[in-house]
């Protein structure tokens, strides 16, 4: 995936697309990806990187979504489950199957939730991926090593979808130029071009150069997420915002703490939500919270809070407490929730989506999750088609393997990400004298990986690698830190910058990374 091929490629057919998407998070990659896939001439443009904001921030879970099950939306918690089992079979590299253990301390626990998580096994059909299984104390103690014991009386097994989103974001990015698409990062759309008052194409900057491009399209789709309203506002100031945003955060502790290849999770807390702790790469993440925000922002922090909240919770089902110095990472991101009427409570809106059109024709897509982007997406390029009068052609997602599809790649492994890539970027990792070498040591990534990710990935900067390409700002802020000045040299020659480019790189990833770090 080359970003100097596809801009040419941009410079040279600014007119005559069939679609364009704003947004490069999982809707506007999804979105693209369904209509390049059925043909439609299509480009994708996002302002900073793929998977940025919201869709590199989540716990990592593709799954039915059992809160939503005790809500009583079933019809969400099918759709949902249907959509794991397509996306297990179309990037099983990336999406895998996990148990989760709902542990029991009261004697009602176990056939309340055991009885709901039967329903919610028996919705997802066919695709189904394990049974539910009732398990006595020992059993539970056996399956989690490091849960708090005093009082548990056995639990509810069941299994659910786990993956790695910025990956599964990128591997969409990379699959829209192979179906005849464009996927840009760092594009920035600048204003939405109107003819009698219909919007007609947008008005793009590529950030890095200051090259403006003014695209025509039969259909221009806002999938921004977060900054929904945003786009929405350009075509019509006076709109009223249609999104409640909620912060989320996670935070990331040593595998020691729980010592297993399971997940724990509690189906009820003080507030209402539901809490998981699941390992991840090595480590385990412990998430999440629910807190209304004011407004949208690409870097939101965490509060004070939310971090006493998760440790609070951690020291109830932990046999050893986690404390502040512990946690070697904290990553906040935000829900673009529909809102439903004047509610203020996020919790308690569903993650269903909504598709508006405007009276100028511009289509937004909002709400939804990354479970069922592919139907998300299936839904709006419907609905584009409509309203453009495109020539009907069918979707074509369902069975479509995503770049990189390999099946029995084994998830413990970094390597797995990269599926039937993996022998191309050892390659590349083999060519540099030192590619081979660990990045740093506390953490699985190789020297040439960072160059894989620039070369083939369409990073641009020390945060894209370390962030989205490898997940080390994720897992261990303080680890990613000591890497950047290295992964800065590599970009650096890779891009053709400057050493002020490389420290300025530098600076900015560090100044970055204090927010993921608690002091």
């Amino acid at each position: 995936m080359n970003r100097a091929t596809q801009l040419a490629r941009l410079a040279a057919e600014p007119n005559d697309w069939d679609i364009i998407v704003i947004g490069g998070g999982a809707t506007g990659l999804g979105t693209a990806l369904d209509a390049a896939a059925r043909g439609y001439r299509t480009v994708l443009l996002e302002q900073s990187d793929f998977a940025k904001a919201t869709s590199s921030r989540s716990t990592k879970l593709i799954h039915g979504g059992f809160r939503y099950l005790k809500q009583g939306n079933v019809s969400l918690v099918r759709e949902s489950l249907h959509e794991r089992g397509l996306l297990m079979r179309n990037a099983p590299h990336l999406v895998h199957p996990l148990p989760f253990i709902v542990p029991a301390y009261q004697w009602w626990e176990k056939p309340y939730y055991g009885l709901g998580l039967t329903v919610y096994d028996k919705l997802a059909g066919s695709l189904g991926i394990g049974s539910t299984q009732w398990l006595g104390g020992e059993a539970v103690r056996e399956k989690l090593p490091g849960i708090n014991a005093q009082g548990l009386q056995g639990g509810i097994q069941y299994f659910d979808g786990q993956f790695d989103d910025a990956r599964l974001a990128l591997a969409l990015a990379q699959t829209i130029p192979s179906c005849g698409g464009i996927a840009l990062n760092y594009v920035r759309v600048a204003k939405l071009i109107k003819e009698k008052d219909r919007v007609v194409g947008v008005l793009a900057e590529d950030t890095e150069t200051g090259r403006t491009y003014e695209l025509r399209a039969k259909s221009v789709i806002n999938a921004t997420g977060i900054f929904t309203d945003d786009i929405r506002r350009m075509d019509n100031s006076s709109v009223r915002p249609m999104l409640a945003v909620s912060q989320g955060i996670h935070l990331v502790l040593d595998a020691s703490f729980l010592s297993t290849d399971a997940a724990l999770m509690v189906p009820k807390t003080d507030d209402g939500r539901i809490l998981f702790v699941i390992p991840w790469h090595g480590s385990l993440l412990l998430g999440t919270t629910d807190t209304p925000r004011p407004h949208a922002e690409l870097e939101p922090k965490p509060l004070e809070d939310e971090i006493a909240y998760l440790l609070d919770y951690a020291a109830r089902y932990l046999a050893r407490k986690p404390k502040r110095a512990d946690v070697r990472s904290v990553f906040t991101g935000l829900r673009p929730l529909v809102k439903a009427g004047e509610s203020s409570i996020t919790s308690k809106l569903a993650r269903d989506h909504t598709i508006v059109v405007s009276d100028s024709g511009l289509i937004t897509v909002a709400g939804g999750k990354w479970t069922t982007y592919r139907k998300m997406a299936e839904d709006t390029v419907n609905r584009a088609i409509e309203v453009a009068r495109l020539e009907p052609k069918p979707c074509r997602t369902r069975e479509l393997r995503l770049l990189g599809s390999m099946a029995d790649t084994n998830p413990r492994e970094w390597t797995s990400v990269y599926g039937s890539l993996g022998l191309s970027v050892d390659k590349v990792c083999r060519e540099l004298p030192d590619g081979m070498e660990r990045l740093h040591p506390r953490l699985p990534y190789r020297v040439g990986e960072a160059l894989w990710a620039a070369r083939d990935e369409l990073a641009r900067t020390v945060e894209d690698v370390l962030s989205r390409r490898l997940r080390a700002l994720m897992l261990d802020a303080a680890a990613a830190v000591e890497m950047a000045p290295r992964v800065a040299r590599i970009l650096q020659r890779e891009l053709g910058k400057d050493e002020t480019w490389a420290e300025r790189q530098v600076n900015e990833f560090t100044e970055l990374a204090r927010q993921y770090q608690l002091r």
